[in-house]
């Protein structure tokens, strides 16, 4: 009769432990999980994270997402990127994954979109930068993921350009043309190449004018079968 109890006892600790983590979270984060995405550190606590619109450090110089600074994903995106980890890992011992951004709640994509008035952006240029908020971004969906690679230090590997640098020089379309001209090297476009390689092999898609973004699936398919992340 004791062991029944003792075990009983055990398992309600273990609730109340996890309820009182859960009490922790920020709002945000909470309202994410309950939309059913995962903490990626939490699949793969391999991956390294730095989700930079949590800091000043990107291209608005602006705190965007206050409380919210760890990486969520809908769990096959999650899945997959632990994969890519893997494979980066093996062909790389050391290096990682460094994400600077991912699932995005649509209210963080209003204020990403607000932010532009601080830099002057036209109404009609903005989307140069940022989604419009009322289609959504793929992050607003969870299925998209920017980063980069990190060597055995934790040092970002050289990609030639910073995170959300908009021009040419970040284009993967154009990374033989820089290389002509001078203005990439053939070590940043390896360390581009690195990273793309993984990442398509782990199921993700490239996209042709941020070497650092990554999606899942098309904007449609992540809309038809996730929703909005409020």
């Amino acid at each position: 009769m004791s062991g029944k109890i003792n075990k009983t006892l055990v398992l309600l600790l273990l609730q109340t432990s996890l309820f009182a983590q859960k009490q922790e979270l920020p709002k945000v984060e909470q309202s994410m999980i309950a939309q059913g995405l995962v903490n990626i550190r939490q699949v793969d606590p391999g991956i390294l994270v730095e989700l930079k619109y949590s800091t000043t450090d990107n291209f608005l110089k602006k705190d965007i997402y206050g409380d919210l600074d760890r990486a969520y994903l809908q769990p096959e995106m999650a899945k997959r990127l632990a994969k890519a980890n893997a494979m980066l890992a093996k062909e790389k011992p050391g290096y990682k994954l460094l994400v600077y951004d991912a699932a995005r709640p649509n209210s963080a994509q209003y204020a990403l979109w607000d932010a532009l008035d601080d830099l002057k952006i036209p109404a009609g240029k903005k989307t140069m930068y940022v989604a419009d908020p009322k289609i959504g971004s793929n992050h607003n969906f969870g299925c998209a993921i920017d980063l980069t690679v990190a060597d055995e230090n934790g040092k970002p590997l050289d990609m030639g350009t910073k995170f959300d640098f908009f021009g040419p020089l970040a284009y993967p379309r154009s990374e033989q043309e820089m290389l002509k001209k001078g203005k990439l090297t053939t070590k940043q476009i390896e360390n581009r190449q690195l990273l793309r390689k993984v990442m398509v092999q782990a199921g993700f898609r490239v996209n042709t004018t941020e070497w650092w973004h990554f999606d899942g699936m098309s904007k449609s398919q992540a809309r038809a079968k996730y929703g909005m992340i409020k």
